[in-house]
């Protein structure tokens, strides 16, 4: 009988063992992965977000030091940068957030600044937009406001839900689902996003 006990209570100890360095390296594997456990210490000072297309990760920044890192989806060709409209690229470059979209078709979503002033520069350059809508992007992107979103340049780029496990939008970056909630109530309008290669 006392060998019986001993023997259940060593199993038992193994099991609690076990479930305890399952736990450990979870919260370490959110550790690495640049996700500490617990929620996000609101406000966040300075906001930014800074997108790398070739990791497929957004980081998120408050102070100048990496909060939360999340993996992310881009546009069907996901290599190279946005030129026109339809190419379903995800652009390159500063923007920044101009709308926060609680209706989303896309779960919820972040508008960015697309087309920016650099882009406008090319497709005057390159015959896609008019002086006028060059005009246009230029003045909207100085007052840090929508620039215009129905040129041949493209636009309606936004950060939203949906998915991350591929390359699957129209030139937007996607997250999943509990990662866009935690990232749509950090970040207000105006905050800064840096999309690189």
């Amino acid at each position: 009988m006392i060998s019986l006990s001993v023997k259940l209570f060593g199993a038992a100890l193994f099991c609690l063992a076990i479930l305890g360095a399952t736990q450990v390296s979870t919260d370490r594997g959110a550790e690495a992965a640049g996700r500490p456990p617990g929620p996000l210490s609101l406000p966040l000072v300075e906001p930014k977000i800074v997108v790398s297309k070739s990791r497929r990760r957004l980081d998120l920044y408050s102070g100048g030091e990496i909060v939360r890192s999340y993996r992310v989806g881009l546009g069907l060709d996901p290599v190279n940068d946005k030129v026109r409209q339809g190419d379903r690229r995800t652009p390159e470059g500063s923007f920044y957030i101009f709308i926060k979209n609680p209706k989303s078709s896309f779960y919820l979503s972040l508008g960015l600044s697309y087309p920016g002033a650099e882009d406008a520069e090319r497709g005057l350059r390159e015959g896609l937009i008019s002086r006028a809508q060059h005009d246009l992007i230029a003045r909207a992107i100085r007052r840090r406001e929508r620039p215009p979103q129905n040129t041949r340049l493209g636009g309606d780029i936004f950060i939203h839900g949906n998915g991350s496990q591929s390359d699957w939008t129209w030139g937007c970056i996607a997250l999943d689902d509990k990662d866009m909630k935690e990232l749509f109530g950090a970040v207000p309008v105006k905050t800064p996003v840096e999309i690189e290669h």
